[in-house]
């Protein structure tokens, strides 16, 4: 059986840039529950920025307890 490759990827706005680090990615769902309207495994690209906006962006992805979720801030 062989590993999938980590994968890096980068959904931005405007206003800011949310990074994604699947090898860093615990999978607790705190992102998905936090603001589903954002965040959408079902969805592709899973992570939509114009669901929310940029302060709540922000917090949930606070919220990531493995940091696979990150920010820049782009314009404040």
């Amino acid at each position: 059986m062989g590993m999938n490759k980590p994968v890096k990827r980068d959904y931005s706005s405007d206003e800011l840039t949310v990074h994604w680090d699947s090898a860093k990615c615990v999978h607790c769902g705190n992102c998905v529950r936090g603001l589903p309207e954002v965040f959408n495994v079902k969805a592709s690209p899973w992570i939509d920025l114009s669901g929310a906006d940029s302060e709540r962006v922000v917090a949930q992805v606070k919220n990531c307890p493995s940091r696979a979720l990150t920010v820049t801030i782009l314009k404040a």
